[in-house]
């Protein structure tokens, strides 16, 4: 997601969770249009799973921060799940594995866990 994006996304008065919201659906969405591909499609699938990859490398490292508030059993499970997201993204690209699906049930259980937090918060 470029600056200027996330600069016009926080303008809109969006809470963290908002936009992390928003940022895992336009990132599965992508996920689910690579899936659709034929696996010989590999440079617009391995766009994708990319993006998704690096979705969770940057949640990993800023939980990681010291100042994180987060619980540290959530951070560890959110580390756990990125560097799973890292390896079978990799397994993903290489074609040892064609399911995609698996990427994507990971960020909707996300996005359910945060839509639920953004309703207690409303």
């Amino acid at each position: 997601m470029s600056l200027r994006a996330y600069q016009q996304t926080a303008a809109r008065g969006e809470s963290g969770r908002e936009l992390e919201y928003r940022l895992f659906g336009q990132v599965t969405r992508a996920l689910m249009e690579a899936a659709a591909l034929d696996p010989s499609e590999v440079s617009a699938r391995a766009d994708a799973l990319d993006w998704n990859r690096r979705l969770w490398a940057t949640l990993a490292g800023i939980v990681a921060e010291p100042e994180n508030a987060l619980p540290a059993a959530l951070k560890a499970q959110i580390i756990s799940i990125s560097i799973w997201v890292g390896k079978y993204t990799s397994m993903v690209i290489r074609r040892e594995d064609d399911d995609i699906q698996a990427l994507i049930d990971v960020n909707r259980a996300i996005m359910q866990g945060l839509s639920g937090a953004v309703a207690e918060a409303a």
